[in-house]
C-alpha cells in the first residue's frame, strides 16, 4: 500500500488524505478521483509519516545485464525483503508462485491460468482531456504543442501502468536533475525536452539527442537529463556489447519516453489516415451488410472522433426486383492504389524509426543499456497504443490486399518478432488487447477551462498472437490455392525384386523441370512464407522465454481450421437459450470452413480402372473433370486469394450461418450450406449449393447451382428456380450490378443469397412486386414458402443428411431443438390451410399443387419434425 499512498502523495494529497481515501477505494485511480473532488479536505495530516521516494517504488522484474550479476550475487537481505512482498505483488508474467492461504507457494499450478486467455474483462477508467500547451523551439523555427498528461495517460486501463507513466511524465516534465558528483549544481528539466510534439519523429530524435547529454557547469561531469546519472564513456565489457555510445539508449527512462512519444505520433498519423469519408467507403464497397451479431458501442459524433467508435446502418425494406439497375463507378482505382501505397509507406516508414529504440537483445551492433534495463512503460505504451494499430491491420479480412501493401506488412511482422524475441515483452504476444466498448460520461471540469473528463470502459478481444493465427490460418489456404490442381495420388504399389535391384541412374535423363510461377503469384506466396515464418519464429520465441506451460496454453486458445479427418467436435446446448446460443456460436466458428474429400471412390463409378481422373459428389462432375490437372496461373491465384477470405470470414451466428466444405484435392470444389435468417419463412432451414471455379475464375463469376429442391419439384424464392438456377445479378443472371474480374468474390456470392434471397418477404424479389410488402400476395407466398422448408429444409434435410452436410445439419438442428419446436408451433399457427404449391403460392405462373389428403401436410410435418428434434436432444448427437 505504501507504493500507492506515495502516487497519491505525488498528486497533492497529505499522507493522511491519501490512506483515507485507499482505504474507502481499494483503486488508486478512483481514490485520486475523489480526492480532486475534495472528498478528504477535511482531513488534516497530524503526523510526521516518512514517505519512500518515487525511485523506491516496486517495478516489475527485468532480464539483469551480465554486469549486473557481480553486484546482485550476495544481497541476502534484499532477497528476503523481495520474497516479503512477493504476495502483494502481481505483475503481467505472473512470475511469483500462487500463495495458499497460508502464504505457502502451491505446487503444479499453471501460473498463466486465466491471465492472458481470458476476454471477459472490463475496466472503467476516468481519462482528461487538456488544452496543450505550446512552446517554441528556436533551433527548429517551430512552434509545438507539448504532449499533455491526458495524452500522455490516454488509453491505459491497468491501475499498474498508469502509476508507471504518471511518475515518468512526472519525472521529466519538469523540477531539476542535480549533478551526480553532488557538487550543488543541478540542470533545470523542461517539458518541452522530451514531450515537444514536433512535426515528424525523426525531428523529435534529433532535438532530444540534443538536451539529453548535459555537462555540469561546475565539475564537469557528464550525465543524462533524463536519469541522472554519468554518462560514461568506458565500455561495459558484457557479451554483444554495442560499439557506439548513442545517448538516446542511455537509460531506460529515454527508452520509455522515446516509445510513448513515438508511438503517440504513430497513432495519431494511423488514425487520420484511416478516416476516410464514409460516402466513398460505402461507394466502394459492393459486399452486402452482415447481419449484425454483436453489439457495438454508440458514441456521439465527438465521441467517435476521439475513440474511433462504430457506425449502425439502416436499410429500406424492399426487395431486389430490377430496382437495381445502376452502374458501378470503378473509375479512379489505380489512383486510389497509389494513395493507399503513400500512406502505407508513411506508416511504414515510421514503424521502422521507431522500431530502433524497442527493446532488443539481438541488435545489430549489439544490445545497449536500455535493451537490458526495460522501463516499466514499455509495456504499456505498446500495449495501449501499437496494439490499436496491430490488431486493425491485422483484423483485415483480405489477405490479397496485405500482400499488395508489403511496405507496411512486413515492418508489422518485423515488430511482432522484435516483440516476442525479449522477455520484457514477449507476454504481450499472449495478452487481450483492451479496445473501447463505450464513453460512459463526459464532465468538464470548472476548475480548468478547456479540460474534459470521460468515463472509458475497456473490453477484451484477442490478442496479437491470435489475431496472428487468423492471418496465418488465411496464408495455408492460399498456398493450398497457389498449388494448383492436385492428381488424385495413386497408391504406392509394392516394388518387385528386379524393380529393387534396379540402379538409379538420372545422368543423361532430363531433370523434372520446375513449375513456372508468374510474378503476382510469386508475390503472394512470398508473402505468405513469411507470415508463416514469423508465426513460428513467434513461437519459438514465446517457448524460450515463457516455458512450455506458456505456449501450449496459448495453443490451445487459437483459431484452428478443421478438416475431414479430425475429430467430431462434440457440443452440448446446455440447459438455457443462453447456453444454448453460446455453445452455437462457438460450434459454428470451428466447423464453418473444412477441407474434405467430396470425390466418389472408383468402385462405384464402374469405370476403367487405368482412368484416374476422379468423380465428385458434385452437379457440376463433368466441368470439374475436364479441368483436371490444369494449370491456369490467374485462376490458381484467384483461388488462393478467394480461399484465404473465406477460411476465416464466413459469417458465423446463432440466428443464420453459412458452412463451406472444399475438397481436399481439387480446391474449385466447393459446397455451400446456408442456414435461413431469423424473421424470414427460411429461419433454420438448411439450404444447400453446388459451386464450382471455372476455368476463367475470377475474370467471370462462379457457378452456382441450388440443390434444396426436394428433388426439382419446389421454387423456393423468385431468385432460386426449382431446377436449380440462383438468379442474381452477381452470377450474371438477374438484372443489377455484376461482377467485376478481379474484385467481385466468392464470399459476396454467398453473402448475397444470404441476405438478398432469403428474405423476410420473398415475394417482393419477383419483379414489379418490390414494392408490394405487407400485402395479402406476400403473405400468402411466405406461408407456401414456410410449409415448403418445413417439408424440405427441415425434414427433408434431417431424415437423409446431404454429403459432406450430415454433422453440421444434425448438431444444427440438435442445438437449437427448443426454439425450432418453439418455432414450429409459430409457423403452424399463423399457416393459412391453403395447399402447398410447388411453384411458390401459385404466383409464378400456376404452379402444381401439392396436396396432403384433405390438408396441406404441414401439421404432420410439424408433428414429425418436432419427434425428430426429441430425439437428436435424447441422444445428444
Amino acid at each position: 500500500m505504501q507504493a500507492e499512498v506515495q502516487q497519491l502523495v505525488e498528486m497533492g494529497a497529505t499522507p493522511a488524505q491519501a490512506r483515507a481515501a485507499l482505504r474507502q477505494y481499494r483503486d488508486v485511480m478512483q481514490a485520486a478521483e475523489r480526492f480532486f473532488e475534495g472528498a478528504f479536505d477535511h482531513i488534516k495530516d497530524d503526523e510526521d509519516v516518512s514517505m519512500a521516494s518515487s525511485s523506491e517504488l516496486k517495478r516489475r522484474p527485468r532480464p539483469a545485464t551480465p554486469d549486473d550479476d557481480e553486484e546482485m550475487g550476495s544481497d541476502d537481505a534484499q532477497e528476503e525483503d523481495d520474497d516479503d512482498d512477493a504476495g502483494d505483488y502481481i505483475d503481467y508474467d505472473s512470475d511469483y508462485e500462487t500463495k495458499d492461504g497460508g502464504g505457502k507457494a502451491v505446487p503444479d499450478v499453471d501460473p498463466y491460468a486465466g491471465i492472458f486467455f481470458s476476454k471477459d474483462r472490463r475496466e472503467e477508467v476516468i481519462e482528461v482531456e487538456e488544452q496543450p500547451e505550446v512552446a517554441d523551439i528556436p533551433e527548429v523555427k517551430e512552434r509545438v504543442k507539448l504532449m499533455t498528461q491526458g495524452q500522455w495517460m490516454k488509453g491505459c486501463p491497468e491501475g499498474g501502468e498508469q502509476s508507471f507513466l504518471f511518475s515518468l511524465y512526472t519525472q521529466l516534465s519538469d523540477g531539476h536533475c542535480p549533478c551526480p558528483l553532488g557538487c550543488g549544481t543541478s540542470v533545470k528539466r523542461k517539458k518541452s525536452d522530451f514531450f515537444a510534439l514536433y512535426s515528424s519523429f525523426s525531428t523529435y530524435i534529433q532535438q532530444l539527442r540534443k538536451v539529453v547529454r548535459q555537462t555540469c557547469r561546475s565539475c564537469g561531469a557528464e550525465f543524462c537529463l533524463a536519469c541522472g546519472e554519468f554518462i560514461s564513456t568506458d565500455k561495459v565489457k558484457r557479451p554483444a556489447a554495442a560499439t557506439d555510445a548513442d545517448p538516446l539508449f542511455h537509460c531506460s527512462n529515454l527508452q520509455g519516453v522515446i516509445l510513448g512519444v513515438g508511438l503517440s505520433m504513430l497513432e495519431q498519423l494511423f488514425i487520420e489516415q484511416i478516416q476516410e469519408p464514409r460516402e466513398t467507403k460505402e461507394h466502394n464497397s459492393r459486399t452486402p451488410k452482415r447481419r449484425k451479431t454483436e453489439s457495438t458501442p454508440e458514441l456521439d459524433d465527438e465521441d467517435s472522433a476521439y475513440y474511433t467508435g462504430i457506425q449502425s446502418v439502416s436499410k429500406k425494406k424492399g426487395g431486389i426486383g430490377y430496382a437495381g439497375d445502376q452502374k458501378e463507378d470503378n473509375t479512379g482505382q489505380l489512383e486510389a492504389q497509389a494513395l493507399q501505397h503513400a500512406k502505407d509507406e508513411k506508416i511504414g516508414n515510421l514503424l521502422a524509426a521507431i522500431r530502433v529504440y524497442l527493446p532488443n537483445l539481438h541488435r545489430e551492433g549489439g544490445g545497449q543499456t536500455s535493451d537490458y534495463l526495460v522501463h516499466p512503460t514499455a509495456l504499456a505504451h505498446l500495449r495501449r497504443r501499437f496494439n490499436y494499430i496491430c490488431s486493425t491491420l491485422l483484423r483485415n479480412d483480405s489477405l490479397a490486399d496485405m500482400s499488395e501493401r508489403t511496405v507496411l506488412y512486413f515492418e508489422l511482422l518485423h515488430w511482432l518478432e522484435t516483440i516476442s524475441n525479449h522477455e520484457a515483452l514477449a507476454s504481450m504476444m499472449a495478452m487481450p488487447i483492451m479496445v473501447v466498448a463505450s464513453v460512459k460520461s463526459v464532465t468538464v471540469k470548472k476548475s480548468a477551462a478547456g479540460t474534459r473528463e470521460r468515463t472509458i470502459v475497456y473490453e477484451g478481444s484477442s490478442g496479437p498472437r491470435e489475431l496472428l493465427e487468423a492471418i496465418a490460418i488465411q496464408a495455408q489456404a492460399a498456398l493450398k490455392g497457389l498449388e494448383g490442381i492436385k492428381p488424385q495420388e495413386a497408391p504406392q504399389e509394392e516394388l518387385t525384386e528386379e524393380q529393387k535391384r534396379m540402379t538409379v541412374d538420372t545422368k543423361g535423363k532430363a531433370k523434372e523441370q520446375p513449375v513456372e510461377i508468374s510474378d503476382e503469384n510469386q508475390k503472394l506466396y512470398d508473402f505468405c512464407q513469411r507470415i508463416l515464418a514469423t508465426t513460428k519464429a513467434i513461437d519459438r520465441s514465446l517457448r524460450d522465454t515463457k516455458g512450455d506451460a506458456f505456449i501450449d496454453r496459448l495453443h490451445a486458445a487459437l483459431p484452428k481450421l478443421f478438416t475431414s479427418s479430425s475429430a467430431a467436435i462434440r457440443v452440448d446446448a446446455g440447459a438455457t437459450e443462453e447456453s444454448a446460443q453460446k455453445a452455437y456460436v462457438e460450434w459454428a466458428t470451428r466447423v464453418r470452413f473444412e477441407y474434405c474429400d467430396l470425390t466418389i471412390p472408383a468402385e462405384k463409378t464402374n469405370e476403367d480402372s487405368e482412368n484416374t481422373t476422379p468423380h465428385f459428389k458434385f452437379y457440376y462432375n463433368n466441368e470439374a473433370r475436364m479441368l483436371a490437372n490444369s494449370d491456369i496461373p490467374k485462376r490458381s491465384l484467384a483461388i488462393a486469394k478467394e480461399l484465404a477470405i473465406l477460411t476465416t470470414n464466413l459469417p458465423v451466428a446463432c440466428n443464420s450461418s453459412i458452412f463451406l466444405r472444399v475438397d481436399e484435392t481439387r480446391v474449385d470444389v466447393i459446397k455451400a450450406l446456408i442456414t435461413g435468417p431469423e424473421g424470414t419463412p427460411y429461419y433454420n432451414g438448411c439450404y444447400l449449393f453446388d459451386i464450382f471455379l471455372g476455368p476463367s475464375y475470377n475474370q467471370s463469376p462462379p457457378s452456382v447451382k441450388y440443390m434444396t429442391t426436394n428433388g426439382g419439384k419446389f421454387r423456393f424464392n423468385p431468385n432460386l428456380y426449382a431446377d436449380g438456377k440462383v438468379c442474381l445479378s452477381l452470377l450474371g443472371t438477374w438484372s443489377g450490378p455484376g461482377w467485376v474480374p478481379g474484385r467481385s468474390t466468392l464470399l459476396q456470392v454467398l453473402i448475397s443469397i444470404q441476405s438478398m434471397i432469403l428474405c423476410d418477404e420473398p415475394y417482393l424479389n419477383e419483379p414489379g412486386w418490390a414494392q408490394s410488402a405487407g400485402t395479402p400476395q406476400s403473405h400468402a407466398y411466405s406461408a407456401n414458402v414456410r410449409r415448403m422448408v418445413v417439408k424440405t429444409a427441415m425434414l427433408g434435410n434431417l431424415k437423409n443428411p446431404p454429403e459432406p452436410f450430415e454433422d453440421i445439419i444434425r448438431t444444427h438442428f440438435r442445438l437449437k431443438a427448443r426454439s425450432i419446436g418453439a418455432q414450429l408451433d409459430d409457423w403452424l399457427s399463423k399457416d393459412d390451410g391453403k395447399p402447398t404449391t410447388s411453384d411458390g403460392g401459385g404466383y409464378l405462373g400456376g404452379g402444381k399443387i401439392e396436396t396432403e389428403g384433405s390438408s396441406n401436410g404441414l401439421k404432420k410435418d410439424v408433428e414429425e419434425m418436432k419427434a425428430l428434434l426429441a430425439q437428436l436432444e435424447a441422444s445428444g448427437a
